[in-house]
């Protein structure tokens, strides 16, 4: 099973990502380290990326899941088109929504340095942002090991039991 940890910058994808990824037994792979290095320029620069400048990463991370039966994806998957495109060819692909209010988020990222990514983004993110219909959605007002629980416990004991086990959940 592929589990992505998405929402936008500063909700604690990768935080709650490695959390998940490592009760469950399985590989962690962060969306950030895979953008092409226009990607980097242009957000480092504080320009919002583009539903153009987005398509080849999200193929990119498509491609890496397709080789992975088993592993938590941080990504901001902030529209259902890019969620759709990373789940394809996907047996079996969960969405965790972590979300909280735009204040709590905003003093995050005011706090934290990211090697490319400005809070002044913050706003363009939440503009672009299309809550998911179908995801685990966790408010992440709670600390960070309360919100790897809760998710935990939506994904359920035989989803969690089979990738710990590397089988293939259907």
């Amino acid at each position: 099973m592929i589990v992505v940890v998405m929402g936008v910058a500063g909700s604690g994808k990768t935080t709650i990502g490695k959390l998940l990824a490592a009760r469950l037994g399985c590989e962690f792979l962060d969306g950030d380290d895979f953008h092409p290095p226009e990607n980097v320029a242009r957000m480092a620069a504080g320009t919002p990326l583009t539903d153009e400048d987005r398509w080849p990463w999200l193929e990119r991370l498509n491609a890496l899941l397709r080789e992975r039966p088993n592993v938590v994806l941080a990504c901001s998957a902030l529209k259902q088109a890019y969620r759709d495109r990373l789940a394809q060819g996907l047996e079996r692909c969960e969405f965790v929504f972590l979300h909280g209010s735009f204040d709590l988020i905003r003093s995050r990222l005011e706090q934290r340095r990211h090697r490319y990514m400005p809070a002044s983004l913050l706003e363009s993110q939440f503009a672009a942002l299309e809550p998911p219909a179908r995801a685990i959605a966790v408010d992440v007002a709670a600390p960070p090991e309360r919100c790897a629980e809760a998710i935990l416990a939506a994904l359920g004991p035989a989803a969690a039991a089979a990738i710990r086990g590397g089988a293939r959940v259907k």
